[in-house]
């Protein structure tokens, strides 16, 4: 039995995806996905903000297979805080088919990081989003990502557009690559060659910058079947930097409200992105790779 009570508003994943008109690019990596969980044997943080249902590694792989894709990259979920048993259970489980990216606080050892290097984590996530969050402790951010660096690892960002001019010294002046989710979730309803997303822009013009062209359903004000409001800053961010984009499904989808996506749709949406089979395999496979599987890459 379950040892707690998912939100009662909480929208469940798409158990019934349909099946992708789009054929990905053979070695395709779903490169932003969560587990949650289970919460029988993965407890939930005491501090979260949310309580999910259970989204397993043994579900999540279904999905990947089911799609098309070969990898995953698994985001340690904010839901579980800094305990990274779940993520580090599902990369064992994966049998050598995911990476994973961690939550970690100052307090953690030099061999709590190399256990977790050994386990398949090549990177550490800071959430600025403020409604997930509470207090931003910038020296101690700073330490954590100056720890890590010397492990290979990158450092991924969470945050909300209109907070990036307050963010932006500190992000730049971080150490290694920085990866960004989910485009810094833009204002879509604003233009994507306006002032707010070309502070964006001029921030992924540093070449230790990379950014995930993800989470339509989460960033569209129009909604379904095609998230056209999310597609010009989608397109224009592959099409400018093209080797430093990548692509995930946000399975489960933690805090949606207004609908839940069929991942099946989702997969086809990137033919409306990246436009070109070229587009497509930096986007899906290439870029990936040489991020989270660079002894594979010649």
């Amino acid at each position: 039995m379950a040892a707690f009570t998912k939100d009662a508003n909480w929208m469940d994943w798409c158990p019934r995806p349909s099946k992708p008109g789009f054929h990905v690019p053979p070695g395709s990596v779903d490169a932003h996905c969560h587990v949650f969980g289970p919460g029988d044997r993965f407890p939930f943080a005491p501090e979260r903000k949310y309580t999910p249902c259970d989204a397993s590694s043994d579900q999540l792989f279904a999905l990947r297979d089911f799609l098309g894709f070969q990898r995953n990259i698994i985001v340690q979920a904010t839901c579980h805080g800094a305990d990274n048993r779940a993520l580090l259970d599902a990369l064992v489980r994966s049998n050598g088919k995911a990476r994973g990216v961690a939550t970690v606080r100052r307090s953690v050892s030099d061999e709590e990081l190399q256990a977790m290097h050994l386990g398949g984590v090549r990177g550490v996530r800071f959430n600025f989003v403020k409604r997930l969050v509470d207090a931003l402790l910038f020296d101690s951010l700073r330490e954590i990502a100056e720890r890590v660096s010397r492990l290979g690892w990158h450092i991924v960002i969470y945050f909300e557009a209109r907070d990036l001019a307050e963010y932006f010294d500190f992000f730049t002046s971080l150490p290694a690559a920085v990866v960004v989710d989910h485009m810094g979730r833009p204002d879509v309803s604003k233009d994507a060659f306006g002032a707010e997303f070309g502070l964006f822009v001029k921030m992924m013009e540093r070449e230790n910058f990379w950014c995930k062209a993800t989470c339509p359903e989460r960033l569209s004000m129009q909604g379904q079947p095609g998230y056209d409001d999310v597609v010009p800053f989608a397109r224009r961010i592959i099409e400018m930097f093209p080797d430093r984009v990548l692509w995930g499904t946000d399975w489960p989808h933690p805090n949606m409200t207004s609908h839940m996506p069929d991942d099946g749709a989702l997969v086809d949406y990137i033919l409306r992105i990246a436009t070109t089979p070229q587009l497509q395999k930096a986007l899906l496979v290439d870029n990936p790779m040489k991020l989270y599987w660079p002894e594979e890459v010649l």
